[in-house]
This record gives structure tokens, sequence and C-alpha cells, in this order.
């Protein structure tokens, strides 16, 4: 005898509590083209109830009403519960995952220092409210430019958290290398992997194929030998990946949203279930000074892979002298902007 709808839906949705997702920024376009994947199940799970929290300034509260209207008219089965909220304290309560996607744009004649100080100043207090309202199990996703710097004031301001717990995306820059490659020997993208983001999410960010494999016709090699054109390899191609946000806001006249979100939701799918053996993929997580001579207390962009939701860097990797340099300057711009930013905590 068949099983009515209600009573298939209840097994789907009655399996395990539901989490609890924040959101900031959730009132703009990132976010709006986030909120549907994380709601429906293509983040955390088809089976796992979601009550999300969304975060965003006073003056945003009538947009967000709008978005929590359609959130409810999608009819989502896993949607537990929709907060729409302007208060940290309700905002960050009890967390399981925190994506900070809100952040203050760099305005005209903004000089980027001020945008630091500015964004010092929103990430020093959301990473308090972690600290005192959130689960120390929960996990942070910074999105907000300049998001290495961001996270890693989060993650100071929040020290009860284990510094692991956080992480900024880079992933939309390792998806982005991993497509131009791809459309370059003409195969789909899944058949590209272990393509590394080194350093910055910033025009000194370093695309890095050396360590990447592509399937051609069934046969997995080297993308070099796949691509045949190391002179591409070593510039244009990491000079669209650099610039491709620039691009897009010129052809779109907006920044990229659709994109960004796919990322996110990669990348925080692959914090709840892990990457595929054999795999590796970018993330901006805490540095310890150790892997790749990378400097002490950077929030970097390394390759990772990821099980029972800690990541733990790839080691042993073989970096040459092209690579060496790439990498050491997106690290010296970081420094730089680590301690601007850093200089600005105590103000």
């Amino acid at each position: 005898m068949c099983k009515s709808y209600d009573e298939m839906k209840c097994k789907v949705t009655a399996c395990c509590d539901p989490i609890r997702v924040l959101v900031t920024g959730a009132a703009g376009q990132i976010a709006y083209s986030l909120l549907y994947s994380i709601a429906k199940g293509d983040v955390f799970g088809k089976d796992q109830p979601i009550i999300l929290l969304l975060l965003d300034i006073s003056p945003m509260l009538p947009v967000l009403d709008g978005v929590v209207m359609e959130l409810q008219d999608c009819a989502l089965p896993l949607l537990k519960e929709v907060v729409p909220t302007d208060k940290e304290e309700v905002a960050f309560k009890d967390l399981d995952a925190a994506i900070l996607v809100g952040s203050m744009p760099r305005k005209e004649g903004m000089e980027r220092k001020d945008l630091l100080k500015a964004n010092v100043s929103i990430f020093k207090s959301q990473g308090a409210a972690l600290d005192k309202y959130a689960k120390k199990t929960v996990k942070v996703l910074v999105v907000g430019n300049p998001a290495n710097t961001n996270c890693l004031i989060a993650a100071k301001s929040a020290p009860s958290i284990p510094k692991e717990n956080f992480s900024c995306l880079t992933r939309l820059d390792h998806n982005r290398a991993a497509s131009q490659v791809a459309m370059r020997v003409g195969v789909p993208t899944d058949n590209v992997k272990n393509v590394i983001i080194w350093g910055n999410h910033s025009s000194t960010q370093y695309p890095d194929v050396h360590h990447a494999k592509v399937t051609v016709s069934g046969t997995e090699m080297d993308v070099f030998d796949a691509v045949k054109d190391d002179e591409w390899l070593k510039g244009d191609f990491i000079s669209t990946v650099q610039q491709r946000g620039g691009a897009v806001i010129k052809a779109r006249k907006l920044s990229s949203a659709m994109s960004a979100a796919k990322a996110i939701c990669d990348h925080m799918r692959d914090i709840w279930f892990g990457t595929p053996e054999g795999h590796f993929v970018s993330m901006g997580v805490y540095s310890n000074g150790k892997p790749y001579s990378v400097p002490d207390d950077l929030i970097y962009s390394f390759p990772v892979v990821i099980k029972d939701k800690a990541w733990k860097i790839v080691t042993g990797l073989q970096i040459n002298d092209f690579s060496r340099e790439k990498m050491d300057a997106t690290a010296t711009e970081l420094v730089e902007e680590r301690d601007t930013a850093v200089s600005f905590l105590g103000a």
C-alpha cells in the first residue's frame, strides 16, 4: 500500500533536529542566490531540517521581509523556520553554521585602509557575537571582502572558538580556475581536479595548476600536458582568474552573485560531508607558519582535504620558483592587510 505524501514528508524531515544556519547580508544579491539552495537541502543534506537566521542592517529589514515571504512561498519541507533580524543576539544564538556574507563594500574615493577599518568594526562585533552566543562547534565561512582579513579579525574576536572553525571563501576562484582549464581542453569541468588557489582572495591570488589533473577521453593527465600551452597557463590563465570578478562587474554592472552562491554551497557542503578521495579543494584557513613557509597568523588559501568536518592542509607538494614567487607576493599583501587591520582592533 502506498504511503501518503504527508507520511513520506514526515519521514524525510523528522530524521534529526534542525540545524541553525546564519546568513548575514541576507537582503543582498549573493544571499538571494544562496538561500534557496540552503533551504532545499543542497548544502547540509536532503534530510537535514534547517532554521535560517537572516541578519542585515536595520534599513534593509523591509527588503528582508520580502525575502522571507519568498522563502515561505517556496514551500520547502526542510525549512522549519526563518528568522529575519537586525540584532546580533538573535542572529548568532546557538548556531551550527555561520555564513558571513555582509561587509562594507569599497566606495568611490575610499582608501584601502578606510575599507579595512570599516570592516574591522563589523567583523570584530560579529566575532564577539559568535564567541558569546554561538555553539563552540560552529563552522564559520567569511565571504564579505576583504574576506581573508575579515575572517582573521572574526577569529581573533572569538577566542573561545577554535581558529580551525573559521575559513574564508576562495572556492569561487578555485571553480573559475577549473572552468578555464576545462574550456581550454574541451572537457566537462568535473574532469578537472586539484587546481589550487594560493593566498588572498584578491588580484594577487595565485591560481596554480602544477598539481592539477584533467581527464581526457578516459585518460587522466597533468594539466600542462593536456593544455599544451605553457605560455597561456603561466600568463593569461592566471590573470583571467585573478581579474574575473572585475570582468563580471564590467559586463553585468553588478558583482558576482550566482557563481559566488554556488561556491559558498560547494565550500560548506565539503565541510559538512568531506572531500572525495584523491581530491583537494581551496579554502582560506589559518596558517601556523609551517606549511609552504607561509607566514604565521594569516588566513591564507591552501589546498585542503576535509574529513569529519575538519580540514587538513595538503602537504608535500613540490613548489617551483615560479610558484614560490607568486605565493610569497600574495602572502606579503596579506601581512600588510593583517597589520593594518589589527592596528584598528583596539580602536
